[in-house]
């Protein structure tokens, strides 16, 4: 049998996409196998003019003021491969390989641009408009595994609000956007915009002619003229995920939920959950943004690999709501590996309190698969309750205020059935 396609994998379901008159947002991080996932929030913030922001590798201006966000990120990193802001902006990341060479040099990793998007952006549009002032300003590269050896891309991004979602598609500098405002749609590692075309870099098109790829006579289409002619095995093998998760999500046109996003992100079958090889799904994250803006929205992380055996657990933006420490990795300052020049020499414990016990159980489903699928079928009973409490929520029967500390008190549970 063919080993199936290694991706990472955005969605959203637009009315009349979803059951519901809600926005589902969602995303698998697939990402090198041992590496650690941590869910991080910070709150809003406002900072003196003229300071300076630490991304991952580089140092750019801060803005005055900052939105309130939770993100799921790898542990070693500054940036986010997903997450939301207190604005209701999700947005998730992709790499990509185009015609213009990666750069060679550190510049903004692409799970940078997430971050700043959502801290700097208010909407989907504006969050694009970040990320692409920042694209064009500082570039993309840098080391994006936390290892030695090179490896680097470009980035795609699926952002999306409570009424519409933009992908846009980045090819060094360059970048395009597509306007989604209706159904289902969903993105991987490879380049898909044609000639739909909202917003583009103002030299895009000069710079397909000044190379060849493209004529300045007949239809332009961005895929065509910047997909490279010998794209990575990664790349190739996305097409298929592609297709897969576009015929999930059709599948469940009219109908998508929470649930069946969740589900989404779950199945093996199609490549969009992965579990071997030396890439895996190593964080989830689904989103509910409902039309209604007196309604809050909901947030749902795994904090852990593997959605098929971890559960999906929801965060709302409140007031009081308490910081989950246990989801967040140990810091190592300027020992960090990261850090220190050159990078990546050491490798250090990124674990988490709930990585650490979600490896147990993990180990417990292969030594005694009868006791460690009695735990995850528990926890997935956790899961139904909080989906059922978020329901009732969104139709008005309880407040959203007593909910403010679920995903602290659902990471808790989890890991006490764990011990």
């Amino acid at each position: 049998m063919a080993e199936a396609p290694r991706s990472c994998d955005c969605f959203v379901s637009l009315p009349p996409g979803s059951r519901d008159d809600h926005v589902i947002f969602g995303k698998n991080s697939d990402r090198p196998r041992d590496e650690v996932q941590e869910v991080a929030s910070y709150p809003a913030a406002s900072h003196p003019p003229g300071s300076m922001l630490e991304c991952t590798y580089i140092q750019i201006p801060q803005v005055e003021q900052t939105h309130a966000v939770i993100l799921s990120k790898p542990a070693w990193m500054w940036g986010a491969e997903m997450g939301a802001n207190d604005q209701g902006v999700c947005i998730g990341n992709e790499a990509v390989w185009t015609r213009e060479p990666v750069c060679p040099g550190e510049a903004l990793l692409g799970m940078d641009l997430v971050r700043l998007g959502l801290e700097r952006g208010d909407s989907a549009w504006a969050a694009l408009a970040v990320i692409t002032g920042l694209l064009e300003q500082h570039g993309q590269g840098g080391p994006c595994r936390e290892d030695p050896e090179p490896f680097s891309y470009h980035n795609t991004f699926l952002l999306v609000d409570r009424n519409e979602a933009w992908v846009l598609e980045t090819a060094g500098r360059l970048w395009v956007a597509q306007k989604v405002t209706e159904g289902v749609k969903n993105i991987s590692n490879q380049l898909t915009i044609g000639a739909d075309i909202a917003a583009e870099h103002p030299e895009l098109r000069s710079v397909a002619q000044a190379q060849g790829w493209w004529d300045g006579e007949g239809e332009f289409n961005f895929s065509e003229a910047f997909s490279p002619e010998n794209p990575p095995a990664r790349m190739e093998m996305a097409k298929k995920r592609y297709k897969g998760g576009t015929e999930l999500l059709q599948q469940h046109d009219g109908s998508v939920t929470a649930e069946v996003m969740m589900s989404i992100l779950r199945d093996k079958p199609s490549g969009i959950c992965m579990d071997s090889g030396g890439f895996c799904t190593t964080g989830s994250m689904v989103s509910v943004l409902p039309k209604d803006t007196s309604l809050p929205c909901i947030h749902f992380f795994t904090a852990t690999p593997d959605p098929s055996r971890s559960i999906f657990k929801p965060f709302i933006f409140s007031e009081g709501s308490t910081r989950v420490l246990r989801v967040v990795s140990p810091q190592f300052g300027p020992d960090d590996p990261v850090r220190k020049q050159p990078r990546f020499q050491t490798q250090v414990d990124r674990r988490h309190d709930l990585y650490k016990a979600h490896q147990t159980a993990l180990n417990t489903l292969e030594t005694n698969p009868d006791e460690g699928l009695a735990i995850y079928e528990i926890l997935r009973d956790l899961e139904s309750q909080c989906l059922s409490e978020i329901s009732a929520m969104l139709s008005g029967e309880i407040s959203g205020d007593e909910l403010g500390d679920l995903f602290f008190d659902c990471v808790d549970t989890e890991i006490k059935f764990y011990e």
